[in-house]
């Protein structure tokens, strides 16, 4: 998908910069989401990182705006040539930026409960915030590399965790589970499921056109 970046002098246009960029968010939303997810079932106090979970939010949100208008500037520079990879460039910053947004709410769930009663269901979480945190780093490895491979390995990864979250939320929704620890695990569990989606939105712009960006993000069918 980004041959151009390969084509191009490192050091000029401010692609280097962008790459760099836009990987720190990716770092950025990694270190939000391990926080949150902490104060949530790991016995993190909020407080204690509520003022630096939000001034990384608000760094996210200041690189988007930093890599859309330099993503202009190149587009004038270049003209129609690289339309293309700019556009998906410009999709996927707000996957990143997502990430951070859901990280706020695994940690509002921190604020707003107390702690876990089903000490199965906390430990499933904190596992799953293990494998989601592995995900996020071989997401940022995969597309600083563009490394077709560990792409693919990584959406097949992304496609179990969110089917994992799904198993945990459809028997949950239709159980008899008191209406309090029922609603925040199925938050918890639908909130690591769309980290781990907006991750296979980045990942797909390393292995699909342009047209299939974010597919993987579709209900699945049940074709039998």
């Amino acid at each position: 998908m980004f041959d151009w970046w390969k084509r191009l002098d490192p050091e000029s246009s401010g692609l280097a910069a962008m790459t760099r960029e836009f990987g720190q968010m990716l770092v950025d939303g990694r270190n939000m989401f391990e926080a949150a997810s902490n104060a949530l079932y790991g016995g993190t106090d909020p407080e204690v990182i509520r003022q630096s979970l939000f001034e990384t939010d608000r760094r996210i949100n200041a690189v988007e705006v930093k890599i859309r208008r330099a993503i202009v500037v190149h587009g004038t520079v270049h003209g129609t040539a690289d339309l293309a990879p700019c556009l998906v460039l410009m999709s996927l910053v707000k996957d990143a930026e997502r990430i951070g947004d859901y990280a706020k709410n695994i940690f509002d769930l921190a604020v707003q409960s107390d702690s876990w009663k089903e000490k199965s269901v906390q430990d499933d979480l904190i596992a799953l915030k293990d494998r989601i945190s592995t995900l996020m780093n071989s997401t940022r490895r995969a597309f600083e590399e563009q490394d077709d491979q560990g792409a693919h390995q990584a959406l097949s990864e992304a496609d179990r965790i969110t089917d994992k979250c799904d198993a945990h939320i459809v028997p949950i929704v239709q159980g008899k589970a008191s209406q309090v620890q029922a609603a925040l695990t199925v938050l918890a569990y639908r909130y690591n499921k769309r980290v781990a989606a907006h991750c296979s939105n980045i990942l797909t712009s390393i292995v699909m056109p342009v047209d299939q960006l974010d597919y993987l993000d579709e209900p699945k069918i049940d074709h039998d």
